[in-house]
């Protein structure tokens, strides 16, 4: 009996605390529930900071971070139906794709009226359609030259003096006589994009609602121009069309020196620090050359933060943006962690125009180029930005399709390359790793050029917005 009575009461007992860990697991949950839970995407490295720090100012708002990068993962998720993020970090040559079919957020209700006036003219032009606003600037990539002044100097080049694209070429035929390169390409659109920009050219038109486009990249005097000049380049040897951007070949050649200068985005110094480290205080900034030697600018990368229209929380959404591009808490920190800015605020501020290092990912503050006031030259580059460039509403496609229409030039000229240099190797008498004389590589055939590879990727171009049931001209 007695031992039946125990046996009761531990089953109480038990019931009971499991009772109580049932209603204690509930409050638990109730609690955490009671907050507003978004979902973001992004790949800035510096974003679990700046989450902290809006978690801190906002403790009804939980932020489920995802570091994702691309594009292939959001339209599945658009595809889908599902698995929607509530906020994206999305490039500023994509968001007019996204915008216009009516995957983003006006968030133009949202906006106070200094908005406009608070970020560069070139990113806020990038973040409308049609007078509505789909985002907030969140960085900037204004284009800038940046070189390895020991090698310049070892050429006897003086690249501050580069002001043309004239005086740019003689300059990369007198590194080629030390054995370098002055810059690589192996076709990269987003490059390409920026220097027709840079030209002055407007190959691509959108209507206000983002259904009619013109393609014309043939006609376009900015487009000529510049693939007239790389043309130039090409021909004559003077670039690098082997070594694909970010590559390890690419990485190892600009530490060597064998790669002496990039033309890229504000964000590429922290890029350099983390790839090319080898080289810190070797490398300098300055303004790019341009065609006739006046001062004009392009943006090259640069991202917005956007709101999901299938966001069930916009509010909350909103805020989270707002704090990471317009919030000096958010932009501080994203800028110490190597983001450019897109706010006039911080591009005039004297700790940014004087700063002398760059941090590394360990926090140690690096003097990269040589002690160099380089945001000076950056934030000048920002101000230089034209803002006639248009994105097509097909972008993303438009960009992949580059690599097999223009791209087809410059594997060519890297088969040449490469030709020219085993026949030189044979004719010399140099033998492979088993000494065994080297061989001749075929002839690459017929020369593609840039011109037809941009006539291939307007017909392209032209084909799939009618296909996507653009009205294109």
């Amino acid at each position: 009996m007695a031992s039946r009575m125990v046996a009761r009461i531990g089953r109480a007992v038990a019931v009971a605390c499991t009772v109580l860990a049932v209603v204690a697991t509930a409050a638990c949950g109730s609690a955490v529930d009671d907050r507003t839970h978004i979902t973001v995407w992004s790949w800035e490295p510096s974003m679990e900071e700046v989450v902290d720090r809006f978690e801190e100012e906002n403790p009804d708002i939980v932020v489920d971070l995802e570091n994702i990068s691309g594009y292939d993962n959001l339209n599945t998720a658009i595809q889908d139906g599902y698995g929607m993020p509530d906020v994206a970090q999305i490039e500023y040559f994509a968001l007019l794709q996204y915008a216009v079919s009516g995957q983003l957020l006006d968030i133009s209700d949202y906006v106070g009226d200094d908005y406009p006036n608070f970020y560069t003219p070139g990113t806020w032009s990038s973040v409308q359609l049609a007078g509505r606003i789909y985002g907030l600037p969140m960085d900037s990539g204004p284009m800038a030259f940046f070189y390895n002044k020991d090698v310049f100097d070892q050429a006897g080049v003086d690249a501050t003096k580069i002001r043309t694209w004239d005086d740019y070429y003689e300059a990369a035929k007198k590194l080629k006589q030390i054995g370098a390169y002055i810059t690589a390409d192996a076709g990269d659109a987003s490059f390409y994009a920026a220097m027709i920009w840079l030209a002055g050219g407007q190959p691509f038109h959108t209507s206000p609602d983002g259904r009619t486009v013109t393609v014309d990249l043939d006609g376009d005097e900015g487009t000529k121009r510049f693939t007239e000049f790389w043309q130039k380049m090409i021909d004559e040897g003077l670039i690098d069309t082997r070594r694909t951007t970010w590559s390890d070949g690419w990485k190892r050649a600009l530490g060597t020196g064998t790669v002496a200068s990039v033309f890229s985005g504000a964000w590429m110094p922290s890029m350099l620090l983390s790839n090319v480290l080898g080289a810190a205080g070797l490398w300098r900034v300055a303004p790019m050359p341009t065609p006739d030697g006046r001062p004009t600018n392009a943006e090259n990368g640069g991202s917005a933060m956007t709101v999901l229209q299938s966001t069930r929380k916009p509010e909350a959404a909103y805020r989270f943006v707002d704090f990471v591009t317009h919030d000096r808490q958010g932009i501080e920190a994203r800028v110490a962690g190597g983001s450019f800015p897109a706010d006039l605020a911080t591009l005039s501020s004297r700790e940014f125009l004087t700063k002398t290092t760059v941090r590394a990912s360990n926090g140690i503050d690096i003097p990269y180029f040589g002690g160099q006031q380089f945001n000076r030259v950056l934030a000048e580059a920002a101000e230089n930005v034209s803002v006639g460039y248009q994105y097509l509403p097909f972008e993303v496609y438009s960009r992949s399709d580059f690599r097999t229409t223009v791209g087809k030039s410059y594997k060519w000229s890297s088969a040449w390359q490469s030709y020219v240099k085993r026949q030189r190797e044979v004719q010399m008498g140099m033998t492979d790793e088993d000494g065994n004389p080297l061989q001749p590589f075929d002839d690459p055939g017929p020369k593609v050029s840039l011109r037809k590879g941009i006539a291939a990727w307007q017909a392209d171009l032209r084909e799939y917005g009618t296909n996507q049931g653009f009205t294109v001209k």
